[in-house]
């Protein structure tokens, strides 16, 4: 007959308390606070059988049948944590560690007047649920308890709540960087270093699917009349004299395998972009261009958000340290000026410095070269609004 075997059960699940007449906290600014369990149901118990057999003896019949069980916990509750409203609650951390929000289901209440009752609490409670209306709460909705020893962890939660000031005025903002090849994708990449490992391209938090996701989350909620984003996007030019100033979209490095996205620009893939410049420490001067894959995302998203978009198409000086290009500012001298503003890029000599064509048709010609070269500025605005054209299109226009 078979054997079975039951693993730990439990009748409660202990951890966080909850007693009456605790103060509410309020909070200006930026507080890290441990909350107050106000509301939970009883742990969800989900068992898990296995069959296992022994190995059969050498002569005739099978070995022993063993079924085991097993049983995983979760938690349903909710953890006041002050006068509310608040903007944001931006990390979470569970026994001292950062949750990913992504991997679990909790719901964020900032404490408004209006606040309806969270639809779980209202789920298990009837129509009759509070909506704890002036106090921000959070709601874990089946959150595992198996990494906590099944029981509910001490939480932790960086709450943040602006004081009356600039926020509310903000309607309008640049969303930089500019230089970063996938840094602007909504989507998460992930960079495949072989050998199974890998590291994410975008995403270096733990509140969003990437990270300008979770920024643009935040900048929403605490900046809630937001009405316009310019979004830069970087290109690089490669010296400041005008009449041989390339521009054109570079990539971190020339070798890198992605998951998610592939990088590519103006018809350019990764092996077909020049690379930037190396900083003196060894690693890229700059981000590269964004993708134009994830940047029609992050487009489409801004739209999803009640957002008008500007496309602010940039350059980036990419002059490299110890270079050995003639500078247009000292006539005669070799290496230019490293890592410039482009509003340095003049013609060549620069103005008021002896034998400078400025004013002439020489200097007319350096200047109509920088723009209508074959890697000319013109290329990457006609670029970018033919990418604006095709997003109009299809019902996402630009502002």
């Amino acid at each position: 007959s078979p054997r079975y075997v039951a693993g730990p059960r439990l009748s409660d699940v202990a951890g966080l308390s909850s007693t009456e007449g605790d103060p509410v906290p309020r909070v200006y600014g930026r507080a890290k606070l441990g909350g107050t369990l106000i509301w939970a149901t009883r742990p969800l118990e989900v068992a898990n059988t296995a069959v296992e057999r022994a190995a059969a003896p050498s002569k005739g019949g099978g070995g022993q049948k063993t079924v085991r069980t097993s049983y995983a916990y979760f938690a349903n509750l909710a953890v006041g944590l002050c006068e509310g409203e608040i903007a944001l609650v931006r990390r979470i951390w569970a026994d001292g560690t950062e949750l990913d929000r992504t991997a679990i289901t909790c719901r964020v209440h900032v404490g408004a007047a209006t606040q309806a009752p969270d639809p779980l609490i209202v789920a298990k409670e009837g129509a009759d649920a509070p909506a704890y209306r002036g106090l921000a709460y959070v709601v874990f909705e089946g959150l595992p308890l198996a990494d906590y020893g099944n029981r509910i962890p001490q939480f932790a939660f960086e709450v943040v709540r602006p004081v009356n000031g600039v926020a509310p005025l903000v309607r309008a903002v640049n969303l930089i960087p500019g230089a970063s090849e996938f840094g602007l994708d909504p989507t998460g990449v992930t960079v495949d270093l072989g050998l199974g490992r890998t590291q994410g391209a975008n995403r270096f938090q733990l509140q969003a699917a990437s990270d300008v996701v979770a920024s643009l989350d935040a900048l929403q909620a605490l900046c809630p009349n937001l009405a316009r984003v310019a979004v830069v996007v970087a290109w690089f030019g490669d010296d400041l004299r005008a009449g041989q100033c390339t521009v054109a979209p570079r990539v971190e490095i020339g070798a890198k395998a992605t998951v998610g996205d592939t990088w590519r620009v103006a018809g350019l893939d990764r092996a077909q972009a020049r690379s930037v410049s190396t900083a003196p420490d060894g690693t890229p001067a700059y981000g590269g261009t964004p993708s134009d894959a994830g940047l029609a995302r992050l487009v489409a998203e801004l739209a999803r958000r009640g957002l008008a978009v500007v496309l602010y198409p940039f350059v980036m000086m990419d002059v490299a340290v110890g270079n050995a290009l003639p500078d247009p500012y000292r006539p005669g001298a070799l290496g230019q000026a490293a890592y410039p503003w482009r509003g340095r890029i003049t013609c060549d000599p620069a103005p008021d410095l002896p034998g400078s064509p400025d004013g002439t048709a020489a200097a007319e010609a350096q200047v109509l070269a920088y723009f209508t070269g074959a890697e000319g500025y013109r290329r990457q605005a006609l670029h970018y609004a033919d990418l604006a054209a095709g997003w109009a299109a299809v019902g996402t226009p630009l502002a």
